[in-house]
């Protein structure tokens, strides 16, 4: 399962994010602010006149005083063949040399203060000012109309051209978020990575525990334990039953971390933070149960676990709108796969106000600016690139100091493969293809009865119904979900692929000879078929309580990556930071990550149709691994499903 948020934006960035383009003068000693007027916002589609008291909450972001050094220098830390590697910046380095001065932050507030507005929250890396005040004064600001326009079967607010700002600041502001209700169009959206439930709605503001979900029977305790010889044949073979569900011991052999706990590293000394939306207000307890029935020699204590949610403020989505239960196994899932894999890593948990950019960007600076944690899990994303530019900036930003404070900052890459179901043409999806952060693709794993990997291929799954002695479509089946990839139309190839992603895959999507970012960087682990059991409170027809479940998707395989790197950060004694440089130089090199290439093969897999017993009876699927009928593909070397590949035990841990 992967959060993704779909989004139904026009990009006014051509040929991908690069410097901010020079501002435009405007009258009156003004300059505007380059892409910020949404291009949904016509005079065709405007439907009335924003009435001048609302209330606005946004935010604005300053420029770094010095983009290409800090970029520069975010190489250098990064990269192992220069001289700067490793040599990590403070937060205080950090905001002395290259974050918005406080001279700068002050004749931003001072502006904004004395056009009415409440000043907000400014935090501690001073990347932007929050401010709350009415449209009225919005208008006045920033010489602007605000309207209401319909788009997407929504009236949502905008402005009727771009925002400017006074010409003393316009070399200082990056862009402004939320005077146009633009990430309103960001709406989550569920990914079926293992069935799961969908959210259920208490009274406003209160979200009781998500729909009650249980695997049926038979299941295998490890790959290839049971086979299906009642069924008919599938493609001419008599299939597995799919796993039960990984324990944390399967998934810790299979990847090689005994090895290292032999050596004494399992995670200890290293903080993953978990970034989601809201906060589930069973998490402690159910992690803490789950690792006492699955993994008793691991107990997850109340040292190692924190938790910061942000509190909603007027004017942002209620819980429910957002799917909060829907978040709350999120949440479990991150926390329970991240200390199966790095049971002595402390764990810190951020959610997010709500399900939107703005307020996840919120939660991943709050991480960033403090140094917080050494790595960050993200398990959410857009659907596509579509993206605002203001926000493809602001990212670029907080992951920029990531990179330069030597934090890992690794995002899912999504869960339906290419995306061409949903958006009509490929796509990787945005945080997961940003040059600054690593994304993690998604793999079908078998793990044999002695915790050994079996083998490992890429997660696209084709679906295909038995109904009458029959499988409906016939192989490969129907897609029904995989790990996100592609190339990128928004980003150039960063120097790190260069050399090593083939020619054929970064010039997709291109014109001319330009190349473009791929996506993902390495996998591990994703497939809900050979999934991870995971357990969380659940609302079932009798009650509210703990239950146990299969759950994949590339949310699965970002915190098990995670944990993998907190116990290579324990194994080799330092904080590996942003490992994209170091791991596109391994693959030519070493041995330290497998290749993971395409496999022919299947599952049987049983589900109970009304989700939770046998009442409703049964369905029977065969789950086709790898399913080979998108754009992207499995394949010998780097491939745009699995990246390099997956971690190879003990030689990744003590090379990367």
């Amino acid at each position: 399962m992967r959060r993704s948020l779909t989004v139904f934006l026009s990009l006014a960035v051509a040929g991908g994010l690069a410097a901010t383009a020079p501002a435009v003068a405007s009258a009156q000693g003004r300059q505007d602010i380059p892409q910020s007027h949404p291009l949904w916002a016509s005079p065709q589609a405007k439907v009335a006149d924003t009435a001048p008291s609302s209330k606005l909450d946004f935010r604005v972001y300053l420029n770094l005083r010095d983009q290409a050094g800090a970029e520069a220098a975010a190489q250098s830390v990064s990269d192992p063949e220069s001289k700067g590697y490793r040599n990590y910046l403070s937060p205080q380095q950090v905001r002395d040399q290259f974050s918005a001065s406080d001279q700068t932050v002050g004749a931003v507030k001072s502006w904004l203060q004395g056009s009415g507005f409440q000043i907000g929250d400014v935090p501690s890396n001073r990347a932007y000012v929050e401010a709350v005040g009415t449209a009225d004064q919005v208008q006045q600001a920033f010489a602007v109309k605000l309207g209401k326009y319909s788009v997407k079967g929504q009236t949502l607010r905008a402005a009727d051209k771009n925002l400017s700002v006074p010409a003393p600041l316009a070399n200082d502001v990056l862009g402004v978020i939320g005077v146009d209700q633009a990430t309103s169009l960001f709406k989550p959206d569920h990914t079926d990575g293992a069935a799961t439930p969908s959210a259920q709605s208490a009274k406003p503001g209160v979200v009781a525990p998500g729909p009650g979900f249980r695997n049926a029977g038979p299941c295998s305790a490890y790959y290839g334990e049971k086979v299906d010889t009642t069924d008919p044949a599938y493609q001419g073979k008599q299939l597995p039953y799919a796993p039960c569900g990984y324990t944390p011991a399967q998934l810790r052999s299979a990847y090689g971390l005994d090895n290292a706990a032999k050596l004494g590293a399992d995670g200890k000394g290293t903080t993953i933070a978990i970034v989601d939306a809201f906060g589930s207000p069973t998490i402690y307890s159910d992690a803490s149960t789950y690792a006492k029935r699955n993994d008793p020699s691991h107990p997850l204590t109340q040292g190692q676990f924190s938790q910061h949610v942000f509190p909603p403020t007027p004017g942002q989505e209620a819980p429910d709108q957002c799917d909060a239960a829907g978040w709350y196994g999120e949440e479990t899932l991150d926390v329970e796969a991240a200390h199966a894999l790095a049971p002595g890593a402390n764990l810190l948990y951020v959610g997010g106000a709500d399900c939107q950019d703005l307020s996840l960007d919120a939660a991943l600076n709050y991480v960033i600016a403090g140094h917080k944690a050494d790595i960050v899990s993200n398990s959410y994303g857009d659907t596509g690139e579509d993206i605002p530019a203001d926000e493809v900036k602001a990212f670029n930003q907080i992951s920029i100091q990531a990179v330069l404070e030597g934090i890992g900052v690794y995002f899912s890459s999504g869960d339906n493969g290419d995306e061409v179901a949903r958006l009509g043409t490929p796509s990787p999806d945005f945080s997961a293809s940003a040059p600054w952060v690593t994304a993690v693709g998604g793999t079908s794993l078998a793990v044999g009865k002695n915790g050994q990997r079996q083998f490992e291929t890429g997660w696209e799954t084709g679906k295909s119904k038995l109904t009458g002695g029959t499988y409906t479509p016939a192989f490969p089946g129907a897609y029904n979900g995989g790990a996100g990839g592609g190339t990128s139309r928004l980003f150039p190839q960063p120097f790190y692929q260069k050399g090593v992603v083939p020619d054929a895959l970064s010039t997709k999507n291109q014109t001319g000879n330009a190349k473009g970012r791929v996506v993902p960087d390495i996998s591990a682990v994703a497939d809900p078929n050979t999934g991870f059991l995971m357990g969380q409170t659940q609302t079932f027809p009798d009650g509210a309580y703990y239950d146990q479940y299969r759950i994949g998707g590339t949310s699965l395989a970002s915190p098990v990556f995670a944990g993998i790197m907190a116990v290579a950060d324990s194994l080799d004694h330092f904080h590996h930071g942003f490992i994209n440089p170091v791991i596109y130089k391994l693959t030519s090199r070493t041995s330290a990550i497998s290749d993971v290439k395409h496999v022919d093969a299947a599952v049987q897999r049983v589900d109970y149709a009304n989700s939770v017993d046998a009442t409703g009876g049964l369905l029977t699927s065969a789950r086709t691994l790898d399913y080979p009928n998108l754009t992207i593909h499995t394949t010998k070397g780097y491939d745009d499903v699995t990246g390099l590949g997956s971690p190879n035990g003990l030689a990744f841990l003590l090379l990367v």
